[in-house]
Order: structure tokens, then C-alpha cells, then sequence
């Protein structure tokens, strides 16, 4: 018991006089790496900052201004911690090589993501679209409400978020209508009844509809004459909230104010006639 004893007591006083050898041959090394990465973030907070309300003085777009704001930040914490690591006497070349060969293989297994990330970048550097701005891409629509490296992020008109990600956008067509979308309509009526003042009745109603945007004025005229209708088709815009319950009140209307002015309605069909060979 007393030689254990006795082991044990000069084991802790190894370990004590490594730990105070430590702290008198590189106290002042760990001090001033603290220190300077303690710098470095406040740095890079108030350059962050200072970026941020240039930028919006300047009435940059929100998504480009945070991700420049950013990307500076890390840039600056990055490079005081190069300078900590050599503080501390750490050479950075092995670490610089041992980042590129986990960052390619990470690459190789996470091509999906990374290729999100570029298309994001490419996105908000070529300002396709910004937030608050109506798109319809791949037989989805709604108003941006935010825009990141990976994803886009969209909120219909019943409140659903609807995320894409960006590299499925990217090369693909997409309609940016800003804060409004169009809405297409037709409507047939028969031979006997005037196209011109079912035209006007449609026009009209489209005026007394507070939803419809007056900038660009409604169109509506003759599309195309089919055997059985006279077909009439009408273009409008509206807010994007508002899409579905303008489209739906715009229809009604139209529908009971030619109806109560004697305007027959009528379906249309095409007919193509195939002659044997």
C-alpha cells in the first residue's frame, strides 16, 4: 500500500509539473491566440454590420446583401484563426492539406447538396428573382419569401410553404410576374349573339372588381372562331395573394352578367376530320 501510494503521489507530480511547464513555456502563445480570435470576431461582427448598412443605403437586395455581409464574416474569422494557429506555432500547411482532402471527398459523396449550394449562389449573384418577387417554376407558384444557398422557399396563396431545390430551378424556365400574376380566361357564346357587347360586359366587369389590377389595363376581345362558339378570352393581373378568390369572383361575375343580358353560353369544341387512307 505505501509503495502504490507512493506511485500514485509521483505520478501527480508529473502531471503538475508538465501542466506548470506548459504554462510557463506557452502561456503567453495560448493568451495571444485567445486574444486575437477574440478580435477577430469582433472584427468581422463590425465589418459585417458596417457591410450591411452600405449595402441598404444602396437599396441592395436583402438576399445578396446578408450572403456578401456573410461571406466577409467567415472570411476575416478564417483568417485571424490563421494567424492564432501560428501564434500557437502550429504550422497550417498539413491542415490546409488535410481540409482539401476531406472537402474533395465530401464533394464526391455529396454532389446533390453542393450542386444546391452552386445554383444558390448562382441565383442570388445574377439576381434571377429576389424575396417578395411571384415565380412559377416546375407547376409550382407563389411569392418568394426566402432565398439560401440550398433551397428557395415559396408561400402560396393558402399559406403552404413550398420548398424547391435550387439547382432544380436553375436551367430551368421559370415566369418571374413580381408582385402580381396573370390570369387567362375564355369563354364561348353562340353565333347569335353579339361578340362585341358580350366582349364589353366582360370588360366591364373586369373594371368594377376591385382586385384587378387597373396597370396593365384588363385585355378581352374574339380568340378564335370554333364550330359551335364564338370563343372570347380575357387577361388579367392581380395580386398573388389573391389569385384563386379574384379568379373565382372574376368568373362568377362575368358568367351572371351575361346571362342576366340574354348572351347565350355555350361550350366549345374542335372538330378535325381525319380522311382514311
Amino acid at each position: 500500500m505505501p509503495e502504490q501510494l507512493d506511485q500514485q503521489l509521483d505520478t501527480l507530480n508529473r502531471i503538475s509539473a508538465l501542466i506548470v511547464d506548459f504554462f510557463v513555456n506557452y502561456s503567453f502563445q495560448v493568451i495571444g491566440a485567445v486574444l486575437i480570435m477574440a478580435a477577430g470576431f469582433l472584427v468581422a461582427r463590425a465589418v459585417s454590420r458596417a457591410l450591411l448598412r452600405a449595402q441598404e443605403r444602396r437599396q441592395v437586395d436583402v438576399t445578396l446583401r446578408q450572403f456578401i455581409a456573410s461571406t466577409v464574416r467567415v472570411l476575416i474569422i478564417a483568417l485571424f484563426a490563421v494567424v492564432a494557429l501560428a501564434k500557437l506555432g502550429i504550422s497550417i500547411a498539413p491542415l490546409v492539406a488535410a481540409v482539401g482532402g476531406v472537402a474533395l471527398g465530401a464533394g464526391v459523396a455529396l454532389q446533390g447538396p453542393v450542386s444546391n449550394y452552386g445554383a444558390g449562389l448562382s441565383i442570388i449573384l445574377t439576381r434571377m428573382f429576389k424575396v417578395g418577387d411571384t415565380i412559377e417554376v416546375l407547376n409550382c407558384a407563389g411569392v418568394v419569401s426566402e432565398i439560401s444557398l440550398a433551397t428557395t422557399r415559396l408561400k402560396a396563396e393558402d399559406g403552404e410553404d413550398i420548398i424547391i431545390p435550387n439547382k432544380q430551378i436553375v436551367g430551368e424556365v421559370h415566369r418571374n410576374s413580381y408582385g402580381s400574376r396573370i390570369v387567362e380566361g375564355r369563354i364561348g357564346v353562340a353565333y347569335s349573339a353579339d361578340p362585341r357587347r358580350a366582349a364589353e360586359l366582360i370588360r366591364h366587369q373586369l373594371q368594377t372588381i376591385a382586385q384587378v389590377a387597373a396597370t396593365p389595363a384588363p385585355q378581352v376581345g374574339i380568340e378564335a372562331f370554333q364550330e359551335t362558339a364564338i370563343a372570347l378570352s380575357y387577361r388579367y393581373w392581380v395580386p398573388s395573394g389573391v389569385y384563386f378568390e379574384t379568379r373565382h369572383t372574376v368568373n362568377e361575375a362575368i358568367f351572371s352578367a351575361l346571362t342576366a343580358a340574354g348572351v347565350d353560353i355555350l361550350p366549345q369544341r374542335e372538330v378535325h376530320l381525319v380522311q382514311a387512307g
